[in-house]
């Protein structure tokens, strides 16, 4: 098998600055589309949910979309989903019986490329049922995401950024998305071009792809940059040391407009870290609560 991370040890540097940049939900308004209507609707289905379909799309839009999880990869968001369904109290005077799925738990622990590919040779050498169950929910969700979301052009200010920054930096597309969507989503909209190198899922998580194409034998830390809508895009920024841009959700447009009108200028000019980046950071936070509104009920 050969090695999907070689793309990103390979790449080669052009300009002493580099940005990253998320794809779902900072790019393209894809996120909602997706989760309500590929994810949810998968996850009810296969995991024999029905009887509390009303908990389970509330507890997975928390999860996935407006808590500090937002962005999570799909598999850790299937489990958070199921940890925050089993606190809800409607959910166990219901009696449902939620899945324990002892052995997902277990290959998120174990498995740092949480994708279809890996998790496809995990089933074939292990042969595990509620693996298997979870491949195919996988690629249902896939399949769905494929057949639905079209024309969903990216946010205004995002070209004139990546139009901006061809000259001056290297730039990567930094994902958990499945390449297949990532290279369908940015052709449709004839952006592809305008980034260096494209990178999903399948090259491992996101903290990886900046230590493996941006590492400070490359860069040094203040010349890079992670532009995301999530805190999984800031930790991986702060993982390697590097600076972080916040696409804000529910502000996406005002966001890039910044971006392109006011960060990168102080990005390029020394200037973005310290007081500017923490008051981005702070508005970015505030936005995203770590606990659900409704009552828990802790065992």
């Amino acid at each position: 098998m050969s090695d999907p991370q070689a793309v990103l040890r390979n790449f080669q540097t052009r300009h002493p600055f580099f940005v990253g940049i998320d794809s779902d939900g900072c790019v393209f308004d894809s996120m909602e589309v997706k989760h309500k209507e590929c994810f949810i609707p998968r996850f009810i289905e296969f995991y024999h949910l029905a009887g509390v379909a009303k908990y389970a799309r509330e507890c997975w839009e928390f999860a996935n979309l407006y808590s500090k999880d937002r962005g999570v990869n799909r598999f850790p968001g299937l489990t958070k989903t199921l940890d925050l369904m089993a606190q809800r109290p409607e959910v166990k005077k219901r009696g449902a019986k939620l899945p324990a799925i002892p052995e997902t738990r277990a290959w998120i622990k174990r498995e740092s490329k949480l994708a279809n590919p890996t998790l496809k040779l995990e089933v074939e050498a292990t042969t595990n049922a509620e693996l298997e169950h979870l491949l195919s929910w996988s690629v249902a969700v896939n399949e769905s995401v494929d057949a639905l979301v079209h024309n969903l052009p990216p946010f205004p200010f995002v070209r004139e950024c990546l139009e901006f920054l061809q000259a001056k930096a290297d730039t990567m597309v930094v994902s958990a998305t499945p390449m297949k969507s990532l290279l369908k989503e940015w052709q449709e909209h004839g952006i592809d071009g305008m980034v260096d190198l494209i990178a999903g899922q399948e090259q491992g998580s996101k903290v990886e792809h900046l230590q493996l194409a941006a590492g400070p034998e490359r860069y040094a830390r203040d010349h890079v940059l992670m532009v995301g809508d999530a805190p999984g895009d800031r930790k991986a920024a702060e993982a390697n040391g590097v600076l972080f841009y916040p696409i804000n959700p529910g502000h996406e447009e005002a966001s890039w407009e910044r971006l392109y009108r006011e960060a990168l200028p102080h990005f390029f000019a020394g200037t973005y870290g310290g007081t500017y980046m923490a008051a981005r950071i702070a508005e970015f936070e505030a936005l995203l609560p770590a606990q659900p509104a409704w009552p828990v009920e802790k065992d």
